[in-house]
């Protein structure tokens, strides 16, 4: 099977932000933990109606469907409300295709217009997640109840450890999903920076991976010989003055002291003072330990595996700063050398911005989170996006449009770097950052029809049983000649590099 690509027909009249179609008429179908009826979000002003083929229901016990969000139910025994009780489901619908909203914020930061990627697009909330878990079973229900009810898009923000695609239940409801021209984005998952752990690799899903964003919500920590650390926080209350505390780090016990893990802070170390955590438990975790021992405000360092990376939350219930690694061993050297007086000043302070208070909304309020989790709906509404600006296009060729766009380097056109500030390898980025108006005009797609997996799938060793699992229908790979994963018809190649030299060859050259 020679690799071959199709030119992409050119709309000049559908990129986002100029005459866009903001995802009108495409169904978003996301299976998660449920979804708050009555958000904000959640408004259908300038929704039309939802297409003919939709046949999908909404199951609150009073009236919470319309045409925004235009289908709920829950996959769950235990809790067969889809109403989200963990806020999850509905931050990752708000993502995808939520509607615009004025005036959001979250603890007064970030104040401004929120929406989603796609906000004229349809959700349906599959509740398939539960407070701890979302069973194997579960999901493949959520996913065959998704594919009969008509949507366009499945987006998935949970996952497992990577394995065979035919032991993988995610993969293989997602092949029926392709069969059927419904597009599947997933979670890469969040286990990294370690090699081999992205979640969810099947060839026929989008696997997202998480990337930073071009703002901060400083929190600067001010020491008491003047060293300012530049720290992040979302929960800044303008009340708060922490001049003349003292700091202290209770990690020299244990590795769960120095996590602030419950129970193993001592009240009379740490009442009344700032207290130093090492990333490591939930944040809300960490936080509700410090408060519950008197602890007045917190400072959460980075370990060294996560470098610069800042993971944002609002769940916090006391007044913080998140730390990169370098100034986390910055403010450890600072208290070791003050340690006999560490009554030193430490100030989390924001920028000096006075935005309106926040709103926040019965049913739920506005969240700032991080991780695949948020990244995946992202991704799920720039599909939104390019269905309805060509409804012709296979998933494949969404998923290509997005993969041969991508942005290879950062908004200072430099390579996009890794948690360290180091330049980010191939395994790291994968096709780079999705750049929706490249997308919408790719110039050309790699096409692929669902029969085209299983060669690549018999390439791959898999007996006929296995590769039946995955297809749903019995298999002779013997009789559909196996290729080999570089001879497949994607926007991707990879070549095993040994001791012999090896060549590549594109079958079609497309300008």
């Amino acid at each position: 099977m020679a690799r071959k690509c199709l030119q992409a027909p050119h709309n000049p009249h559908s990129n986002y932000g100029n005459s866009s179609n903001y995802g009108k008429a495409v169904i978003i179908g996301i299976l998660d933990s449920g979804i708050t009826p009555g958000h904000p979000s959640f408004s259908d002003e300038g929704v039309p109606p939802p297409p003919a083929k939709w046949k999908g229901q909404c199951d609150f016990k009073s009236s919470g469907c319309n045409n925004k969000l235009i289908g709920a139910t829950s996959f769950l025994t235990e809790s067969p409300s889809p109403v989200d009780k963990q806020g999850h489901g509905t931050h990752t619908s708000s993502t995808a295709g939520g509607n615009f909203v004025t005036g959001a914020s979250v603890f007064g930061s970030a104040y401004g217009t929120a929406s989603g990627v796609a906000p004229l697009a349809h959700v349906a909330m599959y509740k398939v997640c539960g407070a701890s878990d979302c069973s194997e079973s579960v999901v493949l229900a959520g996913m065959d109840a998704a594919i009969g009810d008509g949507v366009d898009i499945i987006s998935m923000s949970l996952g497992r450890p990577s394995s065979p695609f035919y032991g993988d239940s995610i993969a293989v409801g997602a092949f029926r999903a392709v069969e059927k021209g419904v597009f599947v984005s997933c979670s890469a998952g969040n286990t990294g920076p370690s090699s081999g752990s992205v979640s969810n690799a099947a060839p026929w899903i989008l696997t997202v991976g998480a990337s930073t964003v071009d703002r901060r919500l400083a929190a600067t920590v001010v020491l008491g010989d003047g060293q300012k650390l530049s720290g992040e926080a979302v929960y800044q209350p303008r009340n708060f003055s922490s001049a003349g505390l003292a700091l202290v780090f209770p990690g020299a016990r244990s590795a769960t002291s120095s996590e602030c893990h419950p129970g193993t802070l001592d009240k009379a170390e740490v009442a009344g003072k700032i207290v130093m955590c090492e990333k490591g438990i939930p944040v809300a975790t960490a936080a509700e330990t410090v408060k519950n021992a008197g602890g007045i405000a917190m400072i959460l360092m980075n370990k060294g595996p996560a470098g610069y990376s800042i993971n944002l939350r609002s769940d916090q219930t006391l007044p913080m700063s998140q730390l990169p690694f370098k100034d986390a061993v910055k403010i450890k050297t600072y208290l070791k050398k003050h340690f006999r007086s560490n009554r030193q000043n430490s100030v989390p302070r924001n920028s000096d911005r006075r935005p309106p208070r926040p709103i926040t909304w019965i049913g739920g309020q506005f969240n700032i989170i991080s991780g695949t989790s948020m990244s995946c709906p992202h991704l799920s509404g720039v599909a939104a996006l390019l269905k309805s600006a060509h409804p012709d296009w296979s998933p494949a060729a969404v998923k290509s449009a997005m993969m041969t766009t991508a942005d290879r380097v950062n908004l200072s056109d430099k390579p996009i770097e890794d948690q360290n500030y180091l330049t980010a390898n191939p395994y790291s980025t994968g096709s780079g950052q999705v750049n929706p108006t490249k997308a919408n005009n790719p110039g050309l797609v790699y096409e692929l029809q669902p029969e085209s997996y299983i060669p690549y799938l018999c390439g791959l060793n898999y007996t006929d049983w296995q590769v039946g699992l995955i297809v749903q229908r019995k298999v002779n790979c013997l009789s559909v000649k196996p290729i080999a994963d570089a001879e497949f018809n994607y926007p991707a190649f990879s070549i095993n590099l040994g001791s012999s030299a090896k060549s590549y060859k594109d079958g079609y050259k497309c300008w």
